[in-house]
């Protein structure tokens, strides 16, 4: 029996292609909100890191009426890194709107949201966006979804599959592109029409999968899910399946999602996603089942990580003056915190030393965890990513992903020849008017640091994507850093004097009159060994004075560096600091004896 009052739906599309701006619209034009309640863009990005980068990190239940009929809407991230949210929240919905750019066409993520939807059961509906850009091609965007749709395996749904078009920043949807209209209703009413409701069964007993986690400073974990079987009222005797086995539990709070919010339910049935509280250990991928109902899901898997860091505690000589958790055990509980709502984080022990092996997507995914820690007042150290190897039959293989680079046709030869080092092949090349579309497979050792390297050669102007493919058999090596560092042998402050007697020889990475330590890196060597330095030499006064000799010292602005470039320049001799107010790189060994002793044993 499928429910007619409730459609369910998640949103999902490769990054920027305007997911939470579509949603904005149909908030907007839901008629249930007044204008200064929905203030500002991309109102579901709440978190201060998603409004700062401008993307989605977590995905947001919200729920719309139209019609008489209750559409629950899951904004998921665009994000290859964030891919564990999206496998999750696939769970709940019967129906996606498959988001696609109308110039760029189906990217990436696309590929990778649109395979685990298909595998969840979700029954899709091709919304191409953006069609009031200047160079959109909206049809032919709208031919390469289906391609792409018939190439994971949906083709029985090709004949039945529908498709709209819309600009969610004007703030229209249209089955004919030419045709422009003055709302969304026309996505609205294919929502209701082309998505089927919740495949339920309402005599059956309990079943419901958890897979969200909410957090309340007064009452803890809320288990988020979609009720399977069955109707839950507040107040009621549950059973918790968890790895451990099942128990008795009491649901103390069930709320419903209302518009932008909960509200409190006093029953709720097979088919509605539903918020309960009073579940104090649950976790991502427990059941929740009437009492001895023997009826527990199979629990959630997510894809496995493919890189690794080596979180430790700071052990510079300026550890405490900035941060407030700065001992093991605070790390420890932090980290163990984060794998209760982090489905595709791993994190183990390292034996022998104070420090944690963490397991995650890539770059972005760790560092989005590294950034929200030092906000909340951590100190750490991290060491450089390495990706996961694995033995398949006997033989070490690596993670390989698909890289697609959209540049400048004239800046096409610069990324072809620093993809190449990094053994990457080209598999398919597309001219776009000015712009080429270049396909490698690369290993994802060579995508460290590659970014950065692919924008500076092409001025900025490089599009980068990339997506986890399959583990093959191991490449050979992928090239270094080129160039070596400058390294502090002194602790004290920055000085000007002799920072401009660095900067003709390298690039300098910190400003003058700033507190460094013996071991801090201070610069990048414009050749490819490290140097010893003194950027604190003050210059020797005089009573003398000459023509000439008191040069005007003018310092060129040091290279800034965000956290993920920190992350992907530092090589496996070197750590970034981590504090609530900087970002420092350093060497792991402080002092140039111990680090001359360990090369000369090396």
């Amino acid at each position: 029996m499928r429910r007619s009052d409730i459609r369910n739906v998640v949103i999902i599309a490769h990054v920027d292609h305007g997911k939470t701006t579509l949603v904005d619209c149909l908030l907007r034009q839901s008629g249930q909100f007044r204008d200064a309640e929905l203030r500002g863009e991309r109102i579901l990005d709440s978190n201060d890191l998603e409004k700062e980068r401008g993307i989605t990190i977590l995905s947001k239940n919200i729920a719309l009426p139209y019609e008489g009929v209750k559409i629950n809407v899951i904004d998921t991230p665009g994000h290859a890194d964030f891919g564990g949210e999206v496998e999750r929240v696939v769970q709940m919905a019967d129906g996606c709107l498959v988001l696609v750019d109308a110039a760029e066409g189906p990217m990436p993520q696309t590929r990778f949201v649109l395979e685990k939807a298909l595998q969840a059961g979700c029954t899709p509906i091709i919304v191409v966006n953006k069609v009031d850009r200047p160079d959109g091609r909206p049809l032919e965007a709208l031919d390469e979804a289906l391609e792409l749709l018939a190439e994971l395996g949906g083709e029985e749904q090709l004949d039945k599959v529908k498709y709209v078009f819309t600009s969610a920043k004007e703030g229209f949807a249209t089955l004919d592109p030419a045709v422009k209209t003055t709302d969304m209703r026309p996505l609205f009413d294919l929502v209701l029409s082309a998505l089927p409701g919740p495949e339920v069964e309402e005599d059956a007993p309990l079943q419901m999968m958890v897979s969200t986690l909410g957090w309340s400073e007064y009452v803890g974990r809320i288990a988020i899910g979609r009720i399977s079987a069955g109707n839950i009222e507040a107040g009621q005797t549950i059973e918790l399946h968890q790895k451990n086995g099942p128990a008795k539990v009491k649901a103390a709070g069930l709320f419903v999602f209302d518009n932008l919010g909960r509200t409190a339910a006093e029953s709720a049935g097979a088919g509605d996603i539903v918020a309960l509280e009073g579940l104090v250990n649950v976790e991502i991928g427990d059941t929740i089942s009437a009492v001895d109902a023997n009826n527990a899901l199979p629990r959630l898997k997510v894809d496995e990580p493919t890189l690794e860091m080596v979180f430790s505690v700071n052990s510079s000589p300026m550890v405490g003056r900035e941060g407030k958790f700065v001992t093991t055990r605070q790390l420890k509980a932090r980290l163990e915190k984060e794998l209760e709502r982090n489905v595709a984080l791993r994190v183990e022990m390292i034996e022998g030393a104070e420090a944690y092996a963490v397991k995650g997507r890539g770059v972005l995914h760790l560092a989005i965890l590294i950034e929200t820690m030092r906000r909340e007042g951590f100190e750490l150290s991290v060491g450089k990513p390495r990706v996961i190897f694995k033995t398949i039959d006997g033989k070490k293989h690596e993670p390989f992903e698909r890289l697609q680079v959209e540049v400048p046709t004239e800046t096409m030869g610069p990324v072809m020849e620093l993809v190449g080092l990094r053994r990457g092949q080209l598999e398919e090349m597309n001219p776009r008017g000015e712009y080429t579309m270049l396909r490698f497979l690369i290993p994802s050792r060579g995508l460290i640091g590659l970014r950065t390297r692919l924008l500076n050669a092409t001025r900025g102007t490089a599009i980068i994507n990339h997506r986890f493919e399959s583990y093959r058999p191991i490449e050979g090596e992928v090239p270094k850093r080129s160039n070596g560092v400058l390294i502090s042998m002194v602790s004290g402050k920055t000085v000007p004097f002799a920072m401009f007697g660095l900067q003709d020889r390298s690039e300098l990475l910190v400003p003058a009159g700033i507190e460094v330590y013996e071991g801090m890196i201070v610069g990048e060597n414009a050749r490819e060994n490290d140097l010893t330095v003194n950027p604190c030499r003050e210059k020797k006064l005089t009573n003398m004075r000459a023509s000439g000799s008191d040069e005007n010292v003018v310092l060129k602005p040091p290279r800034d560096m965000s956290l993920e470039a920190a992350l992907e320049y530092i090589e496996e001799d070197e750590l970034v600091e981590v504090t609530p107010l900087n970002i420092r790189l350093r060497k792991i060994l402080l002092k140039e004896s111990d680090r001359r002793r360990t090369g000369r044993s090396a």
